[in-house]
Order: C-alpha cells, then structure tokens, then sequence
C-alpha cells in the first residue's frame, strides 16, 4: 500500500493473512473522523446496511458488556445475532462474530477480496483512503448483510458517536452506556462535549436507553432526544436497578422498570456491571414490548448468567490468583477499585500495568494507588506506548498523597518480564492484577492461556 495516496502497491490478496495485513496496513491514516468515506464505500456495494436491524450501542465504558449481555439474551431467545465489537482481545476475526462464532478465515478473504477495489477507487478520490477501521466496518456490513443475515446485529461504536464510522447505520433502538473523559483529543475535554458526541447515534424516530449519570450529559441527551422526537428511557427516571447480592460465583440485579420487574443473575463480576446489564435488559424490554421481539423470562435470565466478557475483571488463574481487567481511563479505575475491595479486601494486591500514551493516567492512579502493594509497571507492544519510566514519575509524584507507605514500585518495561514478576510476586494468598490498556491485556492473555494463534489490534 502507498500510503501517500492509498494506491496498492502490494500482491493480491491470496490468504486471510494477507487479507488482515492489507486492512492493518491502513492503520496510518489514522482515526479520521466523518462518514464521507464509508458512505461512498457502502454506496459502490448497493448500501447493504440498509437491509439490517442494529442495535447501536455507545458510551465511555462498559459498551463491550452491553453488547455480551445483548448478544447472549438474544441467542438464548431463540434469535441469529451478529456483533461487531473493537478493539479484539485474541484474533482479528473476533470483531466479526455471527451466534458467539467468529468469522471464517476463508469468508472474511473472500469479502476483503470483494471490498479491496472499491477501497482503491474511494482512494483515488478527494476523500482519500479508507481507515483500517472503515474497511473493517464495510466489511461486518457485508458479512451480516449478505453471508449470514442475523436477526439483528449489536453494533459497537468505535469511538464517540456522531461521526464514527458505525453511525452510517440507522438502528432499531440505540443504547448510551455513560459518559466519561476518555478519548478527549477528538472528541472535546469537557462532559458535555463528550456527551453531545455520544447522542449523535441518537436518530430521528429512534428510542434510546441511557445510563448516564453526569447532570450535565443528562441534559445533553434529553436535548438531543427530543430534538428527534426520540423517547428516552434513562436510568434513575424510567428504570432502576439494585445489586441485591454478590459473591465470588457473580451477583443478582433487581431491574424495575416501566412493564416489569425481574431478578437476574450475572456471571461478570463488579458493580458496574449491574448497571450494563440493567441497560441491555432495559433496551430488551423496549424491544419486547413495542417491536414484536418474543424473549421468555427464563430465557433472558439464562443469557444474562451466561454472559461472559473477556479481559473485563477476568479470573484467568487460581493459583496464584489472577485477574485481568483493561480498565485505561479514571472511570475503569475506579470500577476496577471498586471490584477489589468488594470482592477481594483482605488480600495483598499485586498489579502489573501498562498504558498508552495520553494524559489521564494521574487520575487512573488516583483511583487505584490506594490499594496497591506491589506496583509492577511495564510497557505494552504496540506503537503508542507510554514508557513505563513516565509512569514511574508519575506515581512518585502521587505517592505522598494517594500511596500506601510501603509501596513497592517495579519498573519493567518488558511485558513478559513482567508477568513472570507477577507471577512469582502473588502468593497463595494474595491478588495479582493485570490492568491498562486493552493491548496488554491481549498480549497477557493469551500467553496465560496459551493461546498460539494469538493476534491483537485496534
């Protein structure tokens, strides 16, 4: 691929290695938001995504437990589901999944090979070229639109809303996780800028679920809502939930909401994810009650309890304890905080982290400084890492405040290194963690669970 202007310079796509090289070798131009190019792209196809029901789902933290909680109650329903999720935690073709399976290796070349001309062509014009995350998305439309044709699809935003990629679909119901500062050099450094960003899926006509939280988001999304005659279902006004039990098996959630109560038990554990559940029930609901989807009680609750999400406050060991957790923002770390001292207060707490570069790391670490014993700081493998030297300043910096006086703080920025530190710091009663970024935790999980045909990527 020139990268200048788009052209392939590159042999034809002949294996699905190639194929996933070709769409990763679009990487540099970046996360270029706006719908332009996807829309000439999808048009040059005969705009399959029109033909498809999505449930489009946003928001700060928590969309990808929205969308396994979703996918898992709709199978269990009886319904064919795509869901398109990012980033993947073990293999490109995650992104792409139709009943829980993944995409074939042989279905996603023959789509690549079908998507790459018209990439081409798109890239000759004033537009320029496709994103890798572009092409990705062209690509879920097609595998859903004319490969498999699910009864709906969970479609996850990339980032933000109004102008990712994925807003090029106009969904049956759209769902606002929360709101939180993440992401702040696209998508604005304040709440609200963040929060009008997200309400951008908000579609003329279309109901939406929320569960924000922020005053200030709150107002946002009811402005935006009823500027598209779009009713509004947000959490604390139309629905409400309660944790009612948890232990180390999982939790049960009491939802009330505007046609029914009901009590359903989670496998995934931490407190927020009472609240994801609660907004995939609530967003369930809605479609159970106006648009004719036929879901039995004992079926949703089936789906709730075998939702799993991986890399989200995950036991990936026993002995020693081990737990991942791609909490990368202030939000995900006080969840993550939470999480520990809820379930796991009396243990020593070991945490191996590892970040990329942007500036709410202090905040992060605010959040979770307080119960550290052992900070083991590494670096993950991939472009735009953060030195874990950095890091280290930073936590100095926070120690007089926010530390525990013995802590004890390893640099290294080898993440293999690391993890064997990890191992061999977390004792038979202690709790190791790994946490950061997404591409460590791909990385350390599949070497845990000795995954061979690991890949990983945004």
């Amino acid at each position: 691929m020139d990268r200048t202007t788009g052209n392939s310079t590159a042999a034809p796509l002949n294996t699905y290695h190639d194929a996933v090289a070709w769409i990763n070798n679009l990487i540099p131009f970046g996360i270029r938001p706006g719908l332009s190019r996807i829309e000439l792209l999808l048009s040059k196809l005969g705009n399959p995504h029109q033909h498809l029901k999505f449930i489009h789902v946003a928001g700060t933290n928590g969309k990808g437990s929205t969308c396994a909680f979703l996918t898992s109650a709709l199978r269990q329903s009886g319904y064919d589901v795509g869901t398109f999720t990012s980033p993947y935690i073990t293999k490109f073709t995650n992104r792409f999944q139709y009943n829980g399976e993944d995409i074939p290796e042989e279905t996603l070349l023959m789509l690549a090979r079908r998507l790459h001309p018209l990439v081409e062509e798109v890239a000759e014009t004033e537009l320029g070229s496709p994103t890798m995350f572009e092409v990705a998305t062209a690509l879920a439309i097609l595998y859903y639109a004319e490969v498999c044709y699910p009864d709906v699809v969970v479609w996850e935003t990339g980032l933000g809303g109004r102008l990712d990629v994925t807003n090029v679909v106009t969904p049956i119901i759209s769902v606002i996780t929360n709101i939180g500062m993440d992401h702040t050099d696209i998508l604005g450094d304040t709440i609200s800028q963040i929060a009008t960003e997200k309400a951008g899926i908000i579609k003329p006509g279309v109901p939406v679920v929320s569960l924000v939280e922020q005053p200030e988001a709150i107002q946002v999304i009811r402005e935006v809502a009823e500027k598209q005659k779009s009713t509004l279902y947000l959490a604390g006004d139309q629905f409400t939930y309660e944790q009612v039990r948890v232990n180390k098996d999982g939790q049960k959630l009491h939802f009330n909401g505007p046609f029914r109560e009901l009590d359903v038990e989670l496998t995934l554990q931490g407190k927020h994810q009472c609240a994801n559940a609660a907004g995939a029930l609530m967003t369930l609901e809605v479609l159970r009650q106006y648009m004719a989807f036929y879901m039995e009680e004992e079926d949703l609750q089936k789906g709730f309890r075998l939702a799993s999400w991986a890399g989200r406050f995950e036991k990936v060991s026993d002995e020693p304890l081990l737990i991942l957790d791609g909490a990368h923002n202030p939000e995900g770390a006080e969840m993550l905080a939470q999480s520990i001292k809820d379930l796991y207060p009396e243990r020593k707490l070991i945490l191996m982290m590892g970040m990329l570069e942007n500036k709410h790391h202090k905040l992060y670490f605010e959040h979770i400084l307080p119960l550290v014993d052992t900070l083991i700081l590494t670096e993950p493998d991939f472009r735009r890492k953060m030195d874990a030297a950095q890091l280290k300043n930073m936590v100095e910096e926070l120690r007089p405040s926010y530390a525990k006086p013995n802590l004890d703080i390893i640099v290294e920025p080898s993440w293999k290194q690391a993890l064997s530190l990890l191992k061999l710091r977390t004792e038979a009663e202690d709790l190791g963690v790994v946490s950061g970024t997404l591409y460590l935790i791909a990385d350390v999980r599949a070497a845990l669970l000795h995954q061979t045909d690991s890949e990983k990527g945004w």
